[in-house]
């Protein structure tokens, strides 16, 4: 399958630059694969669509401060993203700036890091400190915000992306990318939905930053996916078992959907600690979901096949023409979809 049939146009100032607020009043659009139809509403109007019984799975994975700007003996710039702790206080990471192997550079508050290379694009740092790095990340590091939103990390606002990067119910650091689908939710919002009788549980898979990158391949069969780990406990897969046959199964995010249809076996969901490099794209059988909330997805992005996958490509595209057209906002701190 061509990559080119998961472009589409889209406007600049459509691209989000900062978080909605309050959250659960940006945009949603209510796209039925049954009745082919498109509906336009309020994200905090989502409770009209839901039912009694339902069950949404929203992923609960925290996002760490994981961009840091450091300096070199010389007084040269080097920025470090972390990508995945490989032990305690040593991590694969991507930097920006000359670096040579072994190097030493300096953290904002004088904490003191090494870098080594490695036989890819990724390096290897390790930071000098008692304790754990991630006990002061808060204090050095910015949030790792993707490239399409713009910052000016000397003057920003810092506290309100950390607060609004990160959704209400975040609770194991790990990710480097958030789960934006679930950015809409207020605790507001879920009390409302619970004591509707929607039951709500959750999966952890930390986003990588892989999340972002483009399909290079032009056929996108041949495409290499990345891994993200996830967990899913006990408690959820029961859950999830017990609701498969009587309420649907609401997936909170592309980041639900590939744990759930990741761990998914003979039709039950079974506890599960592993990584997954699914890759959902059209002719995909969905298993695991029924419905699905998500954010508008980036051109030719795996995103953008795996939600392709649920509806279908035309329908998605069209989707996305008429969101462009009623000035949507797009990507991680844009307006949401509830596709059921």
């Amino acid at each position: 399958m061509d990559v080119e049939l998961f472009d589409y146009e889209l406007p600049v100032e459509n691209i989000a630059q900062s978080p909605h607020i309050p959250r659960d009043e940006c945009r949603l659009m209510v796209c039925s694969r049954q009745e082919k139809s498109v509906k336009h509403t309020v994200f905090k109007e989502i409770v009209n669509y839901l039912k009694k019984g339902d069950l949404l799975v929203l992923n609960d994975t925290k996002v760490i401060p994981a961009r840091l700007f450091a300096a070199k003996k010389t007084g040269g710039k080097v920025e470090v993203f972390l990508l995945e702790e490989i032990e305690k206080n040593k991590y694969l990471c991507l930097t920006k700036g000359k670096i040579k192997d072994g190097m030493e550079i300096k953290l904002k508050n004088g904490i003191s890091a090494n870098l080594e290379k490695t036989d890819s694009d990724k390096r290897i740092i390790t930071f000098e400190v008692d304790g754990d790095i991630k006990q002061l990340l808060d204090d050095v590091g910015e949030v790792p915000l993707p490239p399409y939103i713009k910052r000016d990390y000397n003057n920003y606002d810092r506290q309100n992306d950390f607060k609004y990067y990160q959704t209400v119910y975040a609770k194991r650091a790990g990710a480097v990318a958030s789960p934006t689908a679930g950015l809409h939710f207020s605790k507001e919002l879920l009390d409302k939905i619970k004591d509707m009788g929607v039951n709500t549980t959750y999966i952890t898979l930390h986003v990588g930053v892989g999340t972002f990158r483009p399909v290079k391949e032009r056929v996108i069969e041949e495409h290499k996916m990345h891994e993200e780990y996830y967990e899913i406990s006990e408690e959820t897969a029961e859950l999830y078992n017990k609701t498969k046959n009587s309420g649907r199964i609401i997936a909170v995010g592309t980041t639900v959907v590939r744990a759930l249809e990741s761990a998914q076996e003979n039709g039950l969901l079974k506890p599960t600690k592993d990584k997954t490099s699914i890759f959902i794209y059209p002719g995909y059988n969905y298993k695991a979901v029924d419905a699905l909330i998500t954010n508008f997805h980036l051109p030719k992005s795996t995103l953008l096949m795996l939600v392709s996958a649920f509806y279908s490509r035309k329908e998605i595209l069209e989707c996305y023409k008429e969101a462009v057209l009623k000035k949507y906002r797009f990507f991680s701190f844009g307006d949401a979809m509830f596709i059921y």
